[in-house]
């Protein structure tokens, strides 16, 4: 199934009915009164996050959706039927705003979670509210309110623990197949990856954690260059990076330290907070290096690049390095476990 992450969609509440001015009229029964019932409230629209759904696909193609008016007040005390309300199922992560005004009306972080959309308006009161001492026939009522009417921003950012950063063609895809059962294509070409992928790692019994990984990212990326600025929305929510670098090129032309840097400058140009959360280095394709010589481009790639942070060797390829690599990342998140609630509503 096609990934979409956004849409933009209308809400539009139902109309409370009207109330009604209605007399009591039977035969030996003079001067029954009033009788008029109140109108039924219009239906509201709800965004539910369901975990059965990963995509907002079904948003980009319907993009108006109407509750029914409430329906009118009767006479003999009968009030009018309230409208049904309508629930747009969406995926868990997605995080709904005023498309107007930017506000962010609520994160459905969790399955079940529910966000109210628009409000459908109240029912009219029937003239049965206006009897009084002095006002023994009332004919007044009133109509119903009218519900609200809402242009929202549905975006979606996926839940993940672990999130995997770097150039096209750093070997995100081959890592996250090599670690999960995830299976993203793998070619020889850039951009191979055109929407997240998410993996499950498993570590120990009772040990996992979710990895995404996102297409890759090109200097300008902030600005709109390429596909991963589409994406980098989805590292917001992760709590430890992993910047993915291609260590092929380390045969003096200097171009893995250069493209490590832009897309650090991008990270950091994109969001502020993006940048300071916990970042790792992991130096890849190694397999393509003679053995004795790994250790030292991998010191020489961190001295030029002035990396002084946690940083490990792999091969995604042949998986050298890669379970050391995921038992640091589940010790890491274990240790942090404070920070999960706060990350998650970033």
């Amino acid at each position: 199934m096609k990934f979409i992450d956004e849409a933009v969609i209308e809400a539009h509440a139902g109309k409370g009915g009207d109330g009604v001015a209605s007399f009591r009229r039977e035969k030996f029964v003079p001067r029954g009164g009033p009788d008029g019932g109140d109108g039924g409230r219009g239906g509201s629209i709800h965004a539910i996050a369901d975990r059965n759904i990963n995509t907002l696909i079904d948003y980009r193609y319907a993009r108006i959706h109407r509750a029914k008016n409430g329906e009118k007040g009767m006479g003999a005390d009968c009030y009018g039927r309230s409208a049904p309300d309508i629930e747009l199922r969406v995926p868990v992560g997605t995080v709904v705003s005023d498309a107007e005004t930017g506000e962010t009306l609520a994160d459905l972080a969790h399955d079940g979670a529910r966000a109210l959309l628009a409000k459908g308006g109240k029912g009219g009161l029937g003239n049965l509210h206006f009897k009084s001492s002095v006002n023994r026939a009332p004919r007044q009522f009133t109509p119903g309110e009218p519900g609200e009417s809402r242009k929202v921003k549905l975006e979606l950012k996926v839940l993940a623990d672990v999130g995997l950063l770097g150039m096209p063609n750093a070997g995100k895809s081959t890592f996250i197949r090599a670690v999960s059962a995830a299976r993203p294509k793998v070619a020889e070409y850039p951009f191979t990856t055109l929407h997240p992928n998410l993996g499950m790692v498993r570590v120990d019994h009772n040990r996992s954690f979710v990895i995404a990984d996102i297409p890759g990212l090109i200097e300008g990326a902030a600005e709109g260059a390429g596909l991963g600025h589409q994406f980098l929305r989805h590292l917001a929510r992760t709590r430890l990076l992993l910047h993915i670098v291609d260590v092929a090129p380390l045969d003096g032309s200097g171009d893995a330290v250069k493209d490590a840097r832009a897309i650090v400058k991008e990270l950091r140009k994109y969001d502020e907070a993006l940048y300071r959360k916990p970042r790792w280095l992991v130096l890849n394709k190694t397999d393509l290096i003679a053995p004795g010589e790994r250790a030292r481009s991998a010191r020489k790639f961190a001295r030029d690049l002035g990396w002084k942070g946690k940083s490990f060797i792999i091969s995604a390829l042949t998986g050298e390095g890669c379970r050391e690599l995921t038992y640091a990342a589940m010790e890491h998140l274990e240790q942090n476990k404070g920070d999960d609630a706060k990350d998650r509503k970033a």
